[in-house]
């Protein structure tokens, strides 16, 4: 079985995760900003979740379900988050996902990244379709996903528990067709 690939943009570099990026995994992902703008991650964030993150990237892409990516500095191969695709291959399409350590916001960083990763999913993977969702208290989510050409799609109304309160889920898509 091949490697899973490194992607490269113009200021970062997408690579597989590592155990060596536990510690920041943990440290950033434990930032309560990070849960409160994310549907899946959750608050505490401990060891034993980064340990299942790694694991189920891992494992899901060597039975082709995830291609899970560290968001990296080039110049020194930080850790500053994380993207992935989970793949529904029976229907040849998958959801993504993403979160960035709250010290680089607002850097266009994530929008470089799912550009790359959207590109990599619909043109080497051989998707058909790519979903991305986000809570709707987090527009710039949003703001990431037109900008890397996603279509809004619509809005399901409440359709989100997040500790204890519902939340409207914002979904956007891209076909292979529309690249």
């Amino acid at each position: 079985m091949k490697s899973q690939p490194t992607l490269t943009t113009e200021r970062l570099l997408l690579s597989p995760l590592r155990a060596a990026d536990i510690p920041l995994i943990i440290a950033y992902a434990g930032n309560p900003n990070i849960a409160r703008y994310t549907q899946y991650i959750p608050y505490p964030y401990q060891e034993a979740d980064a340990i299942y993150w790694l694991n189920l990237a891992n494992i899901g892409y060597k039975n082709g379900t995830h291609h899970v990516f560290a968001i990296r500095n080039p110049e020194n191969e930080a850790f500053m988050g994380g993207m992935g695709l989970t793949v529904n291959q029976a229907h040849n399409k998958a959801s993504v996902g993403y979160w960035l350590a709250e010290q680089f916001w607002g850097e266009g960083y994530c929008t470089e990244a799912l550009r790359a990763v959207l590109r990599y999913g619909l043109e080497e993977v051989g998707l058909n379709k790519i979903n991305a969702s986000y809570l709707a208290v987090n527009g710039a989510s949003g703001r990431v996903m037109e900008k890397a050409g996603m279509i809004k799609e619509g809005v399901q109304r409440k359709d989100m528990l997040k500790n204890g309160v519902y939340h409207d889920h914002v979904c956007y898509g891209m076909l292979a067709s529309d690249t």
